[in-house]
């Protein structure tokens, strides 16, 4: 994995999109695809089964057939990071299981979010009942910090009293809180703790700061410009390469997520297939779909991918 190890995922991780099937069934067999091309754009990880992928929206068994399917496809398991986290202790046991069964680089595991305002003592109980029943020594576990949508934060005593008790085991965090300086004052507090930016517009910010990345929805579509922006992170040439996927991110950020990747999945492979979305979720009308495409063709960054596709 490039620049770093197999034990320590770095760099450009997509958020994949999950596509489904006529029946709202995950279609893994394009997803498997879908997961192969991201490697190939200059993504250096997936983490499907996610916000992204709809995660929340998807029975423990239609997840099980996702990581099943990845496995049997045989792309290195260690290029992905699972999204294993559930309201439900014993679903997310059994996810983390078997993700770390099958091998993956590590599982993102958000905090129980149906009990409003829970307390210190009980998150770092979950946790811990989480990690003590997987019992495996291969886990690497990423939390997952979105406020916005889970209404639990992820606290910096919170990481403090995980990290004391599994030092091996609590490997990092995914913030997707938009905050820079709440990322930014855990690179400082716990050196070896690897923060991942849940926006690619703190990408750079990110590492230079001595985050290991980004996991993000829009790299399904952006990861050609952000992994340019990973390969210059040092260099000066780096500030204008992060301007460029922020405009892309400012377009796609005017439309809900993720029936906006979906869409421009849609019209790059010209299968209309990808405008499936699990309900309450619905996908862009024709109207938003083709102002989208329009906007992502003006920028020159983009209009390699969806040129073609926006005429």
């Amino acid at each position: 994995m490039a620049e770093g190890s197999e034990e320590r995922p770095r760099g450009v991780f997509a958020a994949a999109l999950t596509p489904l099937n006529a029946a709202l069934e995950p279609d893994t067999s394009m997803l498997v695809a879908h997961c192969r091309w991201l490697l190939e754009q200059g993504c250096d990880g997936v983490v499907p089964i996610g916000t992204t992928g709809e995660g929340n929206s998807l029975s423990v068994r239609q997840r099980l057939t996702i990581v099943e399917a990845i496995k049997r496809a045989g792309i290195p398991m260690t290029r992905f990071i699972i999204g294993t986290g559930s309201c439900a202790l014993a679903d997310a046991v059994e996810m983390t299981r078997a993700a770390t069964e099958a091998g993956a680089a590590g599982v993102l595991v958000i905090p129980p979010f149906y009990y409003k305002e829970p307390s210190e003592e009980g998150l770092a109980r979950f946790y811990s009942e989480l990690i003590d029943r997987v019992n495996d020594g291969r886990l690497r576990l990423y939390l997952y910090h979105f406020p916005q949508l889970s209404t639990v934060a992820i606290t910096p005593g919170l990481i403090k009293r995980l990290l004391a008790a599994y030092p091996r085991t609590i490997a990092g965090l995914k913030d997707s809180s938009g905050d820079w300086p709440y990322s930014a004052r855990l690179l400082q507090e716990f050196p070896g703790f690897d923060v991942f930016s849940g926006s690619e517009g703190y990408l750079l910010a990110n590492l230079r700061g001595g985050g290991a990345g980004c996991i993000s929805a829009n790299v399904n579509v952006t990861a050609p410009v952000a992994r340019k922006v990973f390969l210059a992170w040092r260099e000066e040439q780096a500030a204008q390469l992060q301007k460029e996927l922020d405009g892309t991110r400012a377009v796609l950020d005017k439309y809900p997520l993720p029936a906006a990747v979906k869409h421009v999945m849609a019209a790059i492979s010209g299968n209309p297939g990808w405008n499936r979305i699990l309900p309450p979720n619905r996908p862009l009308t024709e109207q938003q779909g083709r102002e989208l495409m329009a906007s992502l063709a003006a920028l020159p960054e983009m209009r390699p991918l969806v040129g073609a596709a926006a005429r």
